[in-house]
């Protein structure tokens, strides 16, 4: 069943560095002790292969590189790094948040957003082969057309009604993918690797559920849980803002 889990702070604290200036380091602490409200999310309830850690590790992150699915500046002062699955309602709703955020910050270049993939199986078993197809997409229709098939995937169904998988061929094909050259790239299983490995990498720094996203500045790195609505995340957004501007 989907399990709505209250969150008490949008931000939790992760490890401390100097490289970037000290207002940065407590910057996820203020944030956390200023802002409370409560998120919702999917939570993952079947056992996994891989060890789930008893905290948070933020520093298992894998590294944002050129082989992400990246939206905006790569060198934006902040970048929110966000573990999804295309089924998971609340991520539908996280999505259209994140939509607004990039259309205010991202345009300046001062956030990046970056999407990785955690298909909840057991609560979304089609999340897993639409997380694949949407590599297919990425594979033939590159960046854009990732973003455009995720934009379809989410935006083509209500908040609580699954993907239509017969559609993801229509969905590839509106983003710029060749018909054949998906299917045969879907067939063939060739992503499912990666989207393990995101699944995998998700665990290991301490997801529960989805959506779940790493706030990274610098070395610093937080988390909003849950999907959060849009004048959340934005005072998360200001409040690191001005302390970079106020750092530099």
């Amino acid at each position: 069943m989907e399990t709505p889990t209250e969150m008490n702070s949008p931000v939790s604290n992760s490890k401390n560095s100097w490289a970037v200036p000290v207002a940065i380091i407590v910057g996820f602490a203020l944030i956390a002790g200023a802002i409370y409200f409560s998120g919702s999310k999917d939570t993952a309830v079947a056992p996994t292969p891989t060890p789930i850690p008893e905290e948070e590790d933020l520093s298992a992150i894998n590294p944002v590189t050129a082989d992400d699915h990246i939206l905006g500046n790569p060198n934006a002062a902040i970048t929110l790094v966000e573990y999804s699955d295309y089924d998971c309602p609340f991520c539908k709703n996280f999505h259209e948040t994140m939509k607004q955020i990039m259309t205010e910050y991202g345009t300046e270049g001062k956030v990046a957003w970056v999407y990785r993939h955690f298909p909840l199986e057991q609560l979304h078993p089609n999340a897993a082969s639409i997380a694949q197809a949407s590599e297919c997409v990425a594979e033939l229709a590159g960046n854009e057309g990732f973003w455009k098939f995720t934009d379809l995937v989410f935006g083509e169904r209500t908040t609580n009604e699954p993907t239509q998988m017969d559609r993801l061929a229509e969905f590839a094909v509106s983003a710029g993918a060749d018909e054949t050259a998906y299917n045969e790239c879907v067939a063939s299983g060739r992503y499912q690797a990666a989207v393990e490995e995101d699944y995998n990498n998700a665990l290991q720094i301490g997801a529960r559920g989805t959506p779940y996203t790493v706030v990274i500045v610098g070395d610093q790195q937080g988390v909003i849980n849950g999907a959060q609505p849009y004048g959340s995340v934005k005072a998360v957004i200001d409040n690191l803002l001005g302390q970079i501007e106020g750092g530099n």
